[in-house]
């Protein structure tokens, strides 16, 4: 197999050359973000089956005709654990390549454990042992050695192989349409780009809040995202989410009070006036204005009853098709489906398939659960 480094525009073009016929390319990067809001590329890694590439996006000041390949409609993208790699290309582009088969997602699916590393799927599906003494390589400095990029080819190498595996295994199972909706999911633009309004609902210790705090944690949430953007910097580093939640708790109305809440530092007193101006915002809109605080009921004792006999369904369930009960239902899934919502992942795809229709049978009445001496069983009635 040729292994090529590229970090010349001849060298790229030669590479996209090489890439226009091909059906199926792996893909994985490296990157670095610990001091910044958008991740920095620092090397891409692509195979085929005739060739494994390292290219270098330190040393390239245009990758597009490389990504006008990777963009096509008519190649598979084979990555594994997706998602981070995912937010690098839509970065780059402002879009998403696809279509695209996680390894990961597949992996899970086939009976081979939830969230499995690559490395150990590499040796689980082909007794390959993959070196790791590369693990901690720092992918900004120049030049790279021998051994790193060996290592960076090695993250690539086994996709395409693993790929047709999964692809007869997932065939073999008549599980071959299964994954279309979770793999669509990850080119979903509003995961990594989501709505400024809708960020407060993922902030720690949201729970917490209520009423106009809500909307007060809705703003500053906002006013941080574009900041981070604007300075390019980790939200973390201009308000932590610890202290988004005391700001929405005590809504200071003047500096004073800003200065009085705890953990006020010299972030705090760098956008204090921004900080003051959102509060006061927030503070004057009118209730209806307010982010929604639809907050479940807590669970009867017959539905917490009910919530056990489910999770027991779904142990039985994961039991029976060699998956992990996680990847089928969580208990807070499990709680939402009790309280009447449909749009769980449960309740579709090749989850409802495994584990979701027998639920709805069982919540219809159409199917109950029996003890053979040390067994559980799930039947129709």
């Amino acid at each position: 197999m040729q292994e090529l480094f590229v970090d010349t525009e001849a060298k790229l073009i030669e590479l996209c050359c090489a890439l226009q016929n091909s059906e199926i390319i792996a893909l994985d990067t490296e990157f670095f973000r610990e001091k910044t809001y958008y991740a920095q590329l620092c090397l891409l890694q692509l195979a085929t089956e005739d060739l494994i590439a390292c290219v270098d996006p330190l040393a390239l000041a245009d990758l597009s005709p490389l990504l006008d390949v990777l963009y096509q409609a008519s190649v598979v993208k084979v990555m594994h654990s997706a998602r981070q790699d995912l937010e690098i290309f839509y970065d780059l582009k402002g879009a998403l390549p696809a279509p695209i088969h996680d390894t990961q997602i597949a992996a899970t699916l086939l009976g081979f454990g939830d969230q499995l590393g690559y490395a150990n799927l590499v040796k689980s599906m082909l007794s390959v042992v993959l070196d790791k003494s590369h693990s901690r390589t720092d992918w900004q400095k120049r030049p790279l050695d021998a051994a790193q990029l060996q290592y960076a080819m090695d993250d690539v190498r086994y996709l395409i192989p693993i790929y047709r595996l999964q692809q007869a295994m997932l065939l073999e199972k008549k599980r071959q349409h299964w994954l279309v909706s979770d793999f669509n999911q990850l080119t979903n633009i509003d995961v990594y780009a989501p709505p400024l309004e809708t960020l407060w609902r993922r902030v720690r210790g949201v729970q917490h809040l209520k009423g106009v705090q809500l909307a007060v944690l809705q703003g500053l949430c906002r006013w941080r995202e574009l900041l981070a953007r604007q300075l390019n910097r980790p939200r973390r580093w201009l308000v932590s989410d610890e202290m988004l939640i005391e700001l929405a708790r005590k809504m200071p109305t003047d500096l004073g009070l800003l200065e009085k809440v705890r953990g006020y530092n010299n972030s705090l007193k760098k956008n204090a006036a921004a900080i003051l101006t959102e509060i006061e915002i927030a503070r004057a809109l009118p209730v209806e204005k307010w982010p929604g605080d639809k907050r479940p009921l807590p669970l009867t004792a017959d539905k917490e009853a009910l919530l056990d006999m489910l999770m027991a369904i779904v142990r039985v369930c994961a039991q029976q098709n060699g998956v992990t009960p996680a990847v089928l239902a969580t208990r807070k899934d499990l709680e939402a489906v009790i309280m009447g919502a449909n749009n769980i992942s449960v309740l579709s795809g090749w989850r409802y398939e495994l584990a979701g229709k027998t639920i709805r049978g069982f919540l219809s009445g159409d199917m109950s659960i029996r003890l053979l001496g040390e067994t559980i069983t799930i039947e129709g009635v």
